[in-house]
């Protein structure tokens, strides 16, 4: 008896989900396609069914990490927020840390550089798409060199952040980018 649509659908769903949370929090090479699966509860067998690899896997996981990642910096958002809003909520102790708050950009940037171009378009595709909404919530033209420059704070800032053992200078170096992109200029 072959799976209806729907059930396929919902399986794939499950199985990129599962593959989001852990590639942001450990990392391509701490995954096996046995950890994705039994975290989604289903079986190895399935996967083949849905992914040629786990790179393709990992390149669609990229993309739902980040939409995930974006839903919860805005979270709770009143009003359309600003850049200087955005880095607010983006660089927190509580996202260096890792939690439930992994950014794919941040968290992952040291490892997209050794996959294959499949993954990296995917990853370019996500931080393009991070800038175009920093401009947008500026009002700036999604080519603007200050959006630019305020998400790599904001990425950066992040990366290294999470990578340092000493709490007060990753706090100082989150409250550096938060400032520095508060003092961006205007056009």
């Amino acid at each position: 008896m072959a799976w209806s649509k729907a059930h396929k659908s919902q399986t794939r769903e499950a199985i990129v989900t599962a593959a989001a949370e852990l590639f942001t929090r450990l990392g391509y090479e701490r995954v096996g396609i046995n950890d994705v699966m039994a975290a989604a509860g289903l079986t190895r067998g399935a996967f083949y069914a849905h992914f040629v690899s786990k790179s393709a896997l990992y390149a669609e996981a990229i993309s739902v990490a980040a939409v995930r990642a974006k839903n919860r910096v805005l979270q709770g958002a009143s009003v359309a927020p600003s850049a200087s809003d955005i880095a607010e909520r983006y660089l927190s102790r509580e996202r260096a840390d890792g939690g439930n708050d992994c950014c794919p950009l941040a968290f992952l940037a040291t490892d997209i550089y050794q996959r294959d171009e499949q993954v990296r378009h995917a990853y370019a595709h996500v931080f393009k798409g991070f800038v175009r909404n920093i401009a947008r919530a500026d009002s700036r033209d999604e080519q603007s060199d200050v959006a630019l420059q305020a998400a790599v704070l904001m990425v950066g800032g992040l990366a290294v952040a999470r990578a340092l053992t000493d709490d007060p200078m990753s706090d100082r170096i989150m409250e550096v980018c938060k400032q520095a992109i508060a003092n961006l200029p205007d056009h």
